[in-house]
């Protein structure tokens, strides 16, 4: 499986992610931009997710149908002709890292895969949920870890 390059414009992989970005800031998406999507493709699917969190990996952005033709997604913005989910929080869309205080630093892996059919989704899906529905189908993937912490 070839690999997607994935990068913020706002954080460098394993580096601290910009208050603004955060439950405590402004709560807006940091903006992506990725390339070596493999042709193919029938649409991108991205997720970001926090396997530190006390209940288990929090989901806090999940975006299906992304126009595997597309380069990335600016600040604050959903991806081209993707389609948002509701996130741990309960809300569709971004959900900004907000560990509870004191919890130390937290890993935000930001997930893109390039897949071959879309994947079968439904209601509120979990983390767990998107993998298994990703599992099988993906042609390429690209990951990028920020951290946060309160």
């Amino acid at each position: 499986m070839t690999g997607i390059q994935l990068t913020s414009g706002a954080f460098n992989d394993h580096a601290e992610i910009p208050r603004r970005h955060s439950g405590e800031g402004d709560d807006v998406s940091p903006p992506l931009t990725w390339s070596a999507v493999p042709d193919g493709a029938s649409e991108l699917v991205l997720l970001c997710e926090d396997p530190d969190a006390p209940g288990g990996s929090f989901l806090h952005w999940l975006v299906t149908g992304i126009d595997p033709g597309s380069a990335g997604v600016g600040e604050g913005q959903s991806p081209p002709g993707g389609q948002e989910w509701p996130n741990g929080f309960g809300r569709v869309g971004w959900g900004g890292p907000m560990p509870p205080p004191g919890h130390g630093t937290h890993r935000y892996f930001f997930r893109l895969w390039a897949v071959s059919e879309p994947p079968a989704l439904h209601g509120k899906p979990t983390v767990d949920a998107v993998h298994r529905a990703v599992k099988g189908r993906e042609l390429a993937g690209g990951t990028l870890m920020g951290t946060y912490q309160r």
